[in-house]
């Protein structure tokens, strides 16, 4: 590498809230996936990170869940005392044994008589929110794209539809988005708990086929689960489930409008809408980055790592490797094989992987019988995060056929 190179890389801070939304944001990963595919981003406070960004690596550190551990924390961002009073209760920061027994509890809410209801409400879902575009009106797309995956993980905890606006403006605040103060957050959040609290004593009282039901009725190891783990990983799946579908159903569209070609494609081949799935899921890449800590030193690729230096995997760069995708920087609907990681890998793949790829199924579905094209309606704008490669407004117009 060149000493330019060095220092531009090395003044560069991927934990930058507005480094995602940078014009140049992939061409700093393409650099470090050729230059530096194990990088130690240095903050301006002098702390730093391993930052993983090269396809090989990544699938290395994210199933080698013995070597790097969750447990310590699995966002940049995180607080290490909150980190350590919920690890072993909430399953995205509990390690091997307990988070396998954990997330067997929870998956075995999904039933296929659970996922056959769902998807007929999310059918009816997307149509509804459809049929209120009028042909040719400009439209806020993420606000259409924030209801189906609200709706979806809403209905698999058992909230009825009537609170579902209410969970949909919480949820917006306490988890980050718009212009709320901490204060409001934070009042968001315990009126968020405080709803758990109350559909918990319910399903206590009278189970029914929904997860929280399922979490009730739950033990590991012949110890029940508590209130607070259940609380918890109720957030987990809300915070987790509502945003990578979410912006990967505004980032799919996009891809799609700029491509009137792969538009028409996809819309006479429904049968091969899985296909176009995976390549939504690897453009967009919602989940930018995960944490591991490694518990003893270790090379990765040829980099030595000591033990307990924060080691950050990059979805989005991994999923436009040159080395594995051919043209990576392409939206293909057609794109076969396609080994992206938008869910991570290993142990920790996502919990909600099928049922989100359901989701994107009946959108896109829904979307290209309803419409033959559009465009976008007004300036796009990205999210100012390093968690969420996601969008804060996507204003489009659509035609319908």
């Amino acid at each position: 590498m060149t000493t330019d190179s060095s220092a531009a890389l090395a003044g560069t801070d991927l934990a930058d809230e507005d480094f995602s939304a940078r014009p140049d944001a992939e061409e700093v990963w393409a650099r470090l996936r050729r230059e530096r595919p194990v990088h130690w981003n240095t903050r301006p406070d002098g702390s730093g990170f391993w930052a993983v960004t090269r396809h090989r690596e990544a699938v290395r550190v994210l199933k080698d869940a013995t070597t790097f551990v969750s447990g310590r924390g699995m966002r940049l961002d995180h607080r290490p005392a909150a980190t350590e009073a919920a690890a072993g209760k909430l399953m995205i920061v509990t390690d091997a044994p307990r988070h396998g027994k954990i997330r067997r509890v929870v998956s075995s809410a999904f039933t296929p008589r659970t996922a056959a209801r769902l998807e007929r409400n999310m059918r009816d879902t997307v149509r509804e929110e459809l049929a209120a575009l009028r042909d040719g009106e400009p439209r806020e797309f993420t606000d259409i794209a924030s209801v189906l995956p609200l709706s979806v993980i809403c209905d698999l905890l058992g909230v009825p539809k009537a609170d579902w606006p209410f969970m949909l403006r919480s949820t917006r605040i306490a988890f980050g988005e718009g212009d709320a103060d901490p204060l409001e957050r934070l009042e968001a959040h315990a009126g968020i708990l405080e709803y758990y609290q109350e559909l918990v004593a319910e399903r206590r009282r009278t189970p029914r086929e929904d997860v929280i039901s399922t979490m009730v009725g739950g033990a590991v190891d012949g110890i029940p689960l508590t209130d607070e783990e259940i609380f918890l990983n109720c957030d987990g799946l809300i915070s987790g489930g509502n945003e990578t579908t979410r912006h990967a159903s505004v980032g799919g569209l996009l891809a799609l409008l700029d491509r009137p070609d792969q538009w028409r494609a996809a819309a006479e081949a429904p049968e091969a809408m899985d296909t176009l799935v995976n390549e939504v899921l690897r453009y967009t890449s919602p989940a930018m980055h995960v944490l591991r800590t490694p518990r003893e030193d270790v090379e990765i690729g040829g980099q030595p790592v000591r033990a307990g230096e924060p080691v950050t995997v990059w979805m989005p760069s991994a999923n436009r490797d040159e080395t594995v995708f051919a043209d990576p920087d392409r939206f293909d609907g057609a794109r076969t094989p396609n080994p992206h990681l938008a869910f991570g890998s290993g142990p920790h793949y996502c919990l909600g992987a099928t049922l989100a790829r359901i989701e994107l199924r009946v959108l896109f579905g829904e979307l290209l019988s309803t419409f033959s094209g559009g465009a976008p309606a007004g300036p796009v704008r990205r999210l100012r995060s390093n968690l969420i490669w996601g969008f804060e407004s996507a204003p489009v117009v659509l035609r319908r056929r």
